[in-house]
């Protein structure tokens, strides 16, 4: 039986002669669906954001004081000046490091041995104070010498990024290329950099090459060009600094093609050409490449190939039903691999070494501080190096950083997050639960909550997201200490259309198995009431992205099961997108929503589509999200759901729409902004699980 949440309005919210919504002034008979909202030009659209914004910051005056109280006791519980990690290149030692009252970091390097010669040869603060009110880096890369400097910034939050270059140590930036992709890569002649250019749909479907000569960048040439519209293009080079990587791929298939790095000039040569279905990855040791592959191998295995003679692949590998393989860096004595252990849904980084016959030597998995924790594979970008860097965090320990070496095993701490403030996380506690589904599947939900309070229902905020394959390994969150510290128990729903038990998990959450998702966050919920952790009436859901459609589904399905819910830049009007083909992103998702002019793919999307599924409901109160350059979720998508939700009136709570008009899809580029952005939402979540009074 589904709880029954109370319904809650402040009273300090209460109005006696209520003023005209923004619903009723701009409604005027427009087409029922509000599709007028997609109209940017319009100028009644941005009267319309306005309206809601002023309507939200109305409502969520009497909780201003609670908003800064969060947002300044996050601070108060943080290191605020950050220095980053020093990595040693061949001639210098870089890292950066974020003032304390500093949005954005700067980069030092010093010639490696003497530190005494630091220099900034970045400086992102600098940038954007003096340039842009939004500053989102997109990709920053080295030439070989070190001599030269390329990165690509963002500054509206589209994804569109503009090309600097400069002369290392104290060259001025020079703008290069706008409305270029973020990624770039460096030929190994130290005069060729490679990058890539969106079409129409914002799609990176080009790769090109850029020569410089004498500081001067001449003309850019086309290397490799995608035409079909689902699969996009990336870059990479290999460790060993041999082959440059040109990747061609889709959600669930993928094509290889080499350059010789220190020959970019050749003709792309494909490694395997693409088979439907089939996602291979490479890595190279001098003598052989290593392919990571999927090829009647759901969760994964690993061959190898001969670097003169690419057709024959050899296992190396098998596959396995209760791992996945995820992962795979070569290096000079061998590999290392993550994977994936289902069971527990736990990943861990294993090593092999080989001996000069390629036979394996040492073949064993890292240990882990505790499990379930993330665990992963830090910036090593020597080829020899024989000290690992690998970051450690969970939902009770901070992000650590450690050398691991590998010739006597010793651990070094090298960083630490500090926290401060009355709840360490000495104080807190974690488990990891399992629901049952719909169909009898276990699902595993990670609970994490004040350990003094364990063993009593707790209010609640369930977590989930559930596409693409994306795992939610056990992450920190200082901000999260704000709501612990208040009762609040934070769970994640690691639903299937996730990754997190291998790729099976992620298919049976994808295409016409989506509702699997849906279900599963239920029954998360469920489980978390049944098995005492949560309290039933005060349960609230926060979704982001396709979170968003995650959440936004699972309300249409069960409205009462929540008492709030946060719905950040979410993914909610699913049909009308995918059948819009000129929109980014659309035609590269066709695998992993479907294809609407299908008919079988445009009933399932029209059966869980959020938008297209709201009806007379219960609705609990609801706190959504925008953003007005948000070129993956457009602003429209959040506003029409307010707009719908707001005509129905059937809400137990208020539903509030705030759209952040100097920003993407991540939200404010800066930290400060970002983390009061954060608060804001938290106070929501505080007042509808009746909190907002409670101090920690």
């Amino acid at each position: 039986m589904k709880a029954q949440p109370p319904h809650r309005t402040p009273a300090t919210a209460t109005r006696t002669s209520p003023s005209p919504s923004p619903v009723e002034r701009f409604r005027r008979g427009e087409d029922p669906e509000w599709h007028w909202l997609e109209e940017r030009d319009d100028a009644r659209v941005q009267a319309f954001l306005e309206a809601t914004n002023e309507e939200s910051q109305a409502w969520m005056s009497p909780l201003e004081s609670l908003v800064e109280r969060l947002y300044h006791g996050h601070l108060a519980r943080r290191e605020l000046a950050v220095h980053g990690l020093r990595t040693a290149l061949d001639h210098y030692t870089y890292w950066s490091e974020t003032a304390a009252d500093a949005d954005y970091p700067v980069w030092w390097r010093h010639p490696n041995g003497s530190p005494e010669e630091a220099s900034i040869f970045l400086d992102l603060q600098a940038r954007a104070t003096a340039e842009h009110h939004y500053l989102e880096l997109g990709d920053m890369a080295l030439s070989p010498d070190e001599r030269w400097l390329a990165w690509t910034e963002d500054t509206s939050g589209d994804e569109r990024f503009s090309l600097y270059l400069k002369a290392l140590p104290h060259g001025e930036p020079r703008l290069v290329l706008e409305e270029i992709g973020p990624e770039l890569t460096w030929a190994e002649d130290n005069t060729t950099l490679l990058f890539t250019r969106y079409d129409a749909t914002q799609r990176p479907d080009s790769i090109w090459r850029l020569p410089l000569g004498e500081g001067q960048f001449g003309e850019p040439s086309l290397v490799l060009r995608e035409d079909d519209p689902e699969f996009w293009l990336g870059l990479g080079k290999t460790r060993s600094r041999q082959w440059l990587v040109l990747e061609s791929a889709s959600k669930d298939t993928s094509e290889c093609h080499l350059l010789p790095a220190l020959a970019p000039q050749q003709a792309p040569r494909c490694f395997r050409p693409r088979e439907k279905g089939v996602e291979y990855g490479l890595e190279h040791r001098p003598g052989h490449f290593y392919i990571l592959h999927n090829r009647n191998a759901p969760h994964f295995r690993l061959d190898i190939a001969e670097e003169d003679d690419l057709t024959p692949w050899q296992p190396l590998i098998d596959h396995r039903h209760d791992t996945t393989l995820e992962d795979v860096e070569a290096f000079e004595w061998g590999l290392a691999i993550t994977e994936r252990d289902h069971d527990e849904a736990q990943v861990r980084i294993r090593i092999i070494e080989f001996d000069a016959h390629h036979d394996a030597q040492r073949d064993e998995r890292l240990p882990l501080p505790e499990s379930p924790c993330s665990v992963m594979l830090g910036d090593v970008p020597h080829f020899d190096s024989r000290r690992l860097r690998l970051r450690e965090e969970s939902f009770v320990m901070p992000v650590r950083w450690l050398e691991h070496d590998l010739d006597n095993d010793e651990r070094l701490v090298l960083k630490s997050q500090p926290i401060h403030g009355n709840l360490q996380p000495s104080d807190l506690c974690s488990e990891r639960i399992w629901a049952r589904a719909h169909d009898g599947e276990r699902i595993p939900v990670s609970v994490v909550m004040r350990a003094d309070l364990a063993g009593h229902p707790l209010p609640t905020l369930l977590y989930g997201y559930g596409a693409y394959g994306e795992v939610l390994d056990p992450w920190f969150s200082v901000a999260r200490l704000e709501l612990l510290a208040r009762g609040v128990a934070f769970a994640v729903a690691h639903v299937r259309g996730g990754g997190d038990r291998g790729e099976p998990w992620y298919l049976a959450g994808k295409l016409e198995h989506k509702e699997n998702s849906f279900r599963d966050f239920l029954a998360a919920r469920n489980a978390l009431v049944e098995k005492g952790f949560s309290d039933g009436e005060r349960i609230a859901a926060y979704g982001a992205s396709a979170g968003g459609l995650l959440v936004g589904a699972s309300l249409n399905l069960a409205p009462e099961a929540f008492c709030a819910a946060v719905l950040d830049v979410p993914f909610v009007d699913v049909l009308r997108t995918m059948e819009n083909p000129d929109l980014p992103l659309t035609t590269a998702e066709y695998t992993e929503w479907g294809n609407p002019d299908e008919a079988d793919a445009r009933k399932r999307i029209r059966a869980y589509s959020p938008l297209d599924n709201l009806s007379p409901q219960p609705y609990p109160a609801l706190f959504l999200q925008g953003s007005w350059h948000d070129s993956r979720v457009p602003y429209w998508e959040p506003a029409k759901l307010y707009a719908r939700l707001t005509e129905m009136g059937t809400a137990r709570g208020p539903i509030l729409l705030r759209t952040d008009m100097a920003a993407g899809h991540g939200g404010a580029s800066g930290r400060f902004k970002a983390w009061h952005d954060n608060a804001r939402q938290d106070a929501f979540i505080l007042w509808a699980l009746g909190l907002a009074n409670k101090e920690p």
